[in-house]
């Protein structure tokens, strides 16, 4: 599962999106590196050709399985971002493929894109003609998803329905799984009620009911992780939230918001690849300011936050990765005499 959002704009302008990779442990996660104007290499079925790409944007983001191109998660030089998330439940449809060209595989599309666009609308016309299909990275079959873009004027999500693909601008700048962005639109009309402001006080037969503490205006705000729950909390606290000073308020914002959507280990298991229970947990959090064009994550067992400058990444080396840290500690202060 995962949660993307888009944190509301800043005074200053300022853009931020924010990101959850809730998975089950194992997938081997790094930094990539795409270089600017980098020939992009399609992934296709063994003896079969893939489609190719010239790139013209620098990219960085998290990748799998060590390869520096399959990327679930980033944004380029430009100030676009692009995020993978899991889409179960016969709400991800792919084609066969065909070798008739334009045809991308689930890992081939965010690189494809954030090479190659720096908008939204660049985004759509680049989606013209090109179909989808399955490839197993290694996990033992093709991950179903959709894909959630941000620029500094919209959102949108790119589904995969059994009549090809669907290009649906987002109005919330929020998404998260199955079903459908629609249905998640539809059912943010069953909480128009929650505010910021705890109820007044209420007189019914001469008793007088009070709320018993700050929060009760958000009474019913649903709490599990199932998606429908985390697009509506995440849609709430994106509206109801402060709008933000600048680019380093917004990026705070949606660290706010991301712990809200974290999971505690121990909390959501599922069965592993041998039938074993595993733990469903936050292996991951990003953050993408598309405006001052910095990176940001953290792991799920080092709280540090990690940050790229794009403008300080060398975008005329090759492809690559880099490590991330899995190991982290709090920080220790000295207390002074």
């Amino acid at each position: 599962m995962c949660t993307n959002f888009k944190v509301k704009k800043a005074l200053d302008g300022s853009v931020v999106v924010g990101r959850s990779m809730e998975f089950p442990m194992g997938i081997p996660t790094s930094l990539g590196v795409l270089p600017r104007n980098h020939a992009g290499k399609g992934t296709a079925p063994q003896g079969k050709t893939g489609t190719d790409w010239q790139a013209k944007y620098g990219v960085v983001g998290l990748c799998g399985f060590g390869h520096p191109q399959w990327l679930t998660d980033g944004m380029n030089e430009a100030g676009l971002s692009a995020h993978f998330l899991y889409m179960p439940g016969g709400y991800c449809t792919y084609s066969e493929f065909t070798g008739t060209g334009r045809e991308f595989s689930e890992m081939d599309v965010i690189p494809y894109l954030l090479g190659t666009c720096s908008t939204l609308d660049e985004v759509k016309e680049a989606m013209q003609g090109v179909t989808i299909w399955g490839l197993d990275p290694g996990i033992g079959a093709p991950p179903p998803g959709h894909f959630l873009l941000h620029d500094a004027t919209g959102s949108l999500a790119i589904e995969l329905h059994p009549d090809g693909i669907h290009l649906v601008d987002n109005p919330t700048g929020v998404g998260t799984n199955a079903p459908y962005l629609d249905w998640h639109l539809t059912n943010l009309n069953n909480y128009v009620g929650l505010s910021a402001n705890s109820p007044a006080t209420t007189a019914i037969d001469g008793m007088t009911f009070s709320a018993l503490g700050q929060g009760q205006g958000l009474m019913g705000l649903p709490g599990d992780y199932t998606p429908p729950a985390r697009f509506v909390r995440a849609a709430v606290q994106v509206a109801m939230s402060d709008q933000p000073k600048d680019g380093n308020d917004a990026e705070l914002t949606a660290l706010h918001i991301l712990n809200t959507l974290d999971i505690t280990p121990g909390i959501i298991r599922e069965p592993g690849p041998h039938g074993e229970p595993v733990d469903e947990v936050t292996v991951w959090d990003s953050i993408s300011n598309l405006t001052d064009k910095r990176y940001a994550y953290r792991t799920v067992s080092d709280p540090t936050v990690y940050v790229v400058e794009l403008s300080s990444v060398d975008f005329t080396t090759p492809a690559r990765t880099q490590e991330i840290s899995w190991s982290g500690t709090f920080t220790e202060v000295t207390i002074s005499t």
